[in-house]
This record gives C-alpha cells, sequence and structure tokens, in this order.
C-alpha cells in the first residue's frame, strides 16, 4: 500500500504540469490567432483545477503514460482561416509536452551531475524521489504528446486531419466525434494502445533521455 502512494505522489505533480501546459497552450495560441473563447472562459490560467478530466486522470493513474484533460473551448470562426487555425491549436498541446519532456530530460541530468556523496542519506533520500519525478515527467509528457496525435475525435490528432483534408471529408470525418470517447475507451481497455502507442512512447522516451543524457 505504501509503496503505491509513493508511485503515485511521484506521479501527481507531472501530471498536474502536462495538463495544465498543455491546455493552456491550446488556449494561448487560440488567443494569439483571434479567438478569446478559452480566455474568457477562464482556461488560461496555471490552476490545474480548471484543466482536469475526471476519467482521463484516473487513466493516467493506472496507464503511467497516457490520458487526457477537460478539452479548452474554441470557437474555429474566430480565426482567419477555421481550418488552418484549429489545426495549429491543436499542434500547440502537444508540442508543448514535447519541449516539456525535454526539460524533465535536461533537469534529470543537471541532477545526476550534482557531486553527491554516498554518506549523505538525507540528500539521497530528498533527491532520488525528486529524479524518480523528473522522470516519471519524461514518460507522462511523452506518452499524453503521442496519445493526443491519434487521430480519434476529439484528441488533438483529429484536429490536425480535419485541418489537413479537403472541406468535405473533414466535415464528414467530424461526425466521428460522436463515438470519439466510445472509441478511445474501447482502444484503452481492448488493449490495443499497449501495442501500438506504448511502443512508440518508449521509443521517443529513449531518445530524449539518448539525446540528453
Amino acid at each position: 500500500m505504501n509503496h503505491i502512494i509513493q508511485q503515485i505522489s511521484i506521479m501527481v505533480v507531472p501530471i498536474l504540469m502536462a495538463v495544465t501546459f498543455h491546455e493552456v497552450a491550446h488556449g494561448w495560441v487560440a488567443y494569439k490567432l483571434g479567438d478569446n473563447t478559452a480566455k474568457d472562459a477562464g482556461r488560461l490560467t496555471l490552476n490545474p483545477i480548471k484543466h482536469l478530466d475526471l476519467l482521463g486522470t484516473i487513466v493516467f493513474l493506472v496507464t503511467r503514460m497516457i490520458g487526457w484533460a477537460k478539452p479548452v473551448p474554441v470557437n474555429p470562426f474566430n480565426f482567419k482561416d477555421p481550418k488552418k487555425g484549429m489545426a495549429w491549436v491543436a499542434v500547440a498541446g502537444p508540442a508543448m509536452n514535447i519541449l516539456m519532456a525535454i526539460g524533465f530530460a535536461l533537469l534529470l541530468k543537471l541532477l545526476l551531475m550534482l557531486p553527491i556523496s554516498p554518506r549523505s542519506t538525507l540528500l539521497i533520500s530528498i533527491l532520488t524521489p525528486l529524479a524518480l519525478m523528473f522522470k516519471v515527467g519524461i514518460v507522462i509528457n511523452v506518452g499524453f504528446a503521442v496519445f493526443n496525435i491519434i487521430p480519434v475525435p476529439p484528441l488533438d490528432g483529429s484536429r490536425i486531419l480535419e485541418g489537413l483534408l479537403p472541406m468535405e471529408a473533414a466535415m464528414k470525418y467530424a461526425r466521428l466525434e460522436r463515438y470519439g470517447m466510445l472509441i478511445l475507451v474501447l482502444l484503452i481497455f481492448t488493449r490495443v494502445v499497449d501495442y501500438i502507442i506504448f511502443p512508440i512512447i518508449n521509443f521517443i522516451t529513449s531518445l530524449i533521455m539518448g539525446f540528453v543524457m
């Protein structure tokens, strides 16, 4: 039981940061492109409570790699080019998570470079959980980015794909959104994600760790 509590406590900060900065990135890009919807809804905030989705957070804790947040409201008709605008907004979230994964990797590298004596038991007891947190931060952020790139509405990948498709095809594709959550749940609980998404997450995580370390 103590082990589970310890694991959850190490995951909490990286999850909150990944979710918060991901959604704020969406809202900020939308705001810069002329849409105030997220700002008016109070979603351009670093308060994680505003962005958490209960089921998505539980999935994060169970899988330790993937999950989702409460989508930031966006009105594409406020953009000069709605399709391209939505695509840029969609890209912003995963891009932010990859940047955060790199940031956690850099922090981990700096931590491992500290000249710590094996006799400094108190310092080691403090820095070891911190190092684990940084490692989790890398995996969580890569996982969040990769999972959100899946082209299943309402994930970011579907918005990006809609921006690339011809208008008629994009409108037909958008109709899948009513079934999106059901599709996601099926992908997760039938373990399709395990065999397709997790290897990609592990590969990108290894690349970042290898590049930085």
